[in-house]
C-alpha cells in the first residue's frame, strides 16, 4: 500500500505519524483488567519483524502465543495496528474476533479470509477493507514503524455486529467486555537496518 512512496517523500514525512495514543488499547477502558502473557516464537517484543511476514517477503501472518487467559473468558480478540503510518489514525493490519478462549495461540499464516481460514475465530477487515493479514509495507525512508499486536480477553456473549468487522466495529465489540489484555510490538522499516533480536515474551499489560 505504501511501498511505492519514493524515499525522498518517505523521509520528508518522517514526523507525520498517526500516534500511539490512537491505538485501540489506548481507547478501551482497562480498569481491573488482568495481564495476559503475549508473545511470538518468531520475534521478540520490540524487535524487528522477520521479512517473511511483510510485503517484502511471503506476507504471511506471524505465529502468536499467549497464556494467563482468565477462566471467565468467553472469547479472545486481536487487532494489529501501525501507529507510525503517515495517516490520520493507525493503519489496521489484522482484526480477529470470537477467538476460542481454549486456544493458546495462532499458527503462522492463519490470519486468512474466513472462506480460507480455520475454525475457532472470525477474521475482520484490515485497512484495505479486506479480510486477513495486511503485510507491513512502510514507506521507504520513513523510519521504524511499530506493529502493535493487541490481544483482549472478553466476558459475556456479544457476537460482532458485522460479519466482517472493521476497526469501529471492533471497538464496539470490546466495549465493557475487556477483563485481560496483552501487547506485543514488532518493528519494521525500509531503508534502515533493524535487528531481529532474541525471541522473548512481551511484558504483560497491567
Amino acid at each position: 500500500m505504501l511501498q511505492h512512496v519514493p524515499h525522498w517523500l518517505g523521509k520528508a514525512l518522517t514526523s507525520v505519524r498517526a500516534g500511539h495514543d490512537k491505538l485501540t488499547i489506548a481507547r478501551v477502558p482497562l480498569e481491573g483488567a488482568k495481564p495476559l502473557s503475549f508473545g511470538s516464537p518468531a520475534f521478540g517484543h520490540g524487535a524487528g519483524l522477520p521479512e517473511r511476514f511483510t510485503a517484502d517477503g511471503e506476507g504471511v501472518s506471524p505465529p502468536l502465543t499467549w497464556s494467563g487467559v482468565p477462566d471467565s473468558t468467553t472469547a479472545l480478540a486481536l487487532i494489529v495496528e501501525d501507529p507510525d503510518a503517515p495517516v490520520p489514525r493507525p493503519m489496521v493490519h489484522a482484526i480477529v474476533v470470537d477467538i476460542d478462549p481454549s486456544l493458546n495461540g495462532l499458527r503462522e499464516g492463519s490470519i486468512l479470509p474466513d472462506s480460507a481460514g480455520e475454525n475457532g475465530k472470525d477474521v475482520g477487515k484490515n485497512s484495505r477493507l479486506a479480510e486477513g493479514w495486511l503485510p507491513p509495507d512502510p514507506p521507504t525512508g520513513h523510519g521504524n514503524h511499530d506493529y502493535v499486536f493487541q490481544l483482549f480477553a472478553l466476558r459475556g456473549d456479544k457476537p460482532a455486529e458485522e460479519p466482517s468487522p472493521g476497526r469501529s466495529d471492533f471497538l464496539k465489540y470490546l466495549n465493557g467486555r475487556v477483563i485481560a489484555a496483552g501487547v506485543l510490538i514488532g518493528t519494521y522499516s525500509r531503508g534502515e537496518e533493524a535487528a531481529i533480536g532474541d525471541v522473548e515474551a512481551a511484558p504483560a499489560v497491567a
